[in-house]
């Protein structure tokens, strides 16, 4: 991708500058996970997220690991769950493996909405929306911190009084304390209707250290504020939490077994026992229940 500031082709009406100059979360996984939909600035955040990590294999690891997660919740949330409506927020630059895609091969009749706020991924809206029923799919160009603009637009499409899977895959960690992720998540919830699912994916600290690679000391943030200096050339903050903190956001909801867990311990079926010392992506993971 050119780095010169662009006007996306598809709009909601109205054009959308694309800021080149402030790296962006999802063109950050996008360069992460080998995509071109990225910037000069993107590209430098992502190597600062790879020194927090111990290396860019370790970051490139950790992002393919997150997409894996959300794949594998999708196909247990269509297939298993029996969940036919999922709102996926911070949805990210599409690609082969995104929600749309995998809940309408594990259940044709399922209904997706797409939510982000960068205007780079609302330039690839065509592609979230699909060839099939444009009645049941949507992309929304929102903020997560704007939850009530979500759940009116979402609901154009969805059903609210019905079950719908709520995805917050690697989102989370970009909102700051003072905007209250834990009160955005439980209005969100609390808007929807009981056998709704909540998924999360998030960015770990504290209670299992990410061991780098080569035997050199893993670079980390205790006190969970953030990436080393990436906080400094993004848009949004990066900020990882502690298992508890993670809980949190499931308040009030039954987990889905195997509870809170690191990315690679959530049905992963199949998968080798883990190598002692290995490099673990550090992020919590889990799926809970509205009763």
């Amino acid at each position: 991708m050119t780095d010169e500031p662009t006007t996306p082709r598809w709009t909601a009406g109205h054009p959308l500058e694309i800021d080149s100059t402030v790296a962006h979360s999802a063109r950050v996984y996008d360069y992460l996970l080998g995509g071109s939909d990225n910037f000069a600035v993107d590209r430098d955040a992502a190597r600062q997220v790879a020194a927090f990590v111990g290396g860019m294999d370790n970051a490139r690891a950790e992002a393919r690991a997150n997409r894996a997660f959300l794949g594998r919740a999708v196909r247990w949330l269509a297939a298993e769950a029996g969940i036919r409506q999922f709102l996926d927020i911070g949805t990210g630059i599409p690609n082969a493996d995104n929600v749309q895609t995998i809940a309408l091969r594990a259940a044709p009749d399922a209904r997706v909405v797409s939510v982000d706020h960068d205007p780079v991924v609302l330039a690839h809206a065509h592609q979230l929306l699909g060839p099939g029923d444009p009645a049941r799919t949507a992309y929304v160009q929102a903020d997560l911190r704007d939850p009530d603009v979500i759940l009116a637009r979402a609901a154009r499409t969805l059903d609210l009084a019905e079950p719908v899977a709520l995805l917050l895959v690697g989102v989370l960690h970009h909102v700051a304390d003072p905007d209250d992720p834990h009160g955005i998540v439980a209005h969100l919830v609390r808007n929807l209707a009981p056998g709704s699912y909540l998924a999360v994916s998030h960015l770990a600290t504290g209670d299992r250290p990410c061991a780098a690679p080569t035997g050199a000391e893993p670079r980390r943030d205790p006190a969970g504020s953030g990436a080393g200096g990436v906080d400094r050339v993004m848009q949004q903050p990066w900020v990882a939490r502690d298992r508890a903190a993670v809980e949190r956001f499931f308040r009030g909801l039954v987990l889905v077994e195997p509870g809170i867990v690191q990315v690679d311990g959530w049905r992963l079926a199949g998968a080798p026992e883990p190598v002692p010392g290995a490099w673990v992506a550090p992020l919590h993971v889990g799926v809970g229940r509205k009763p």
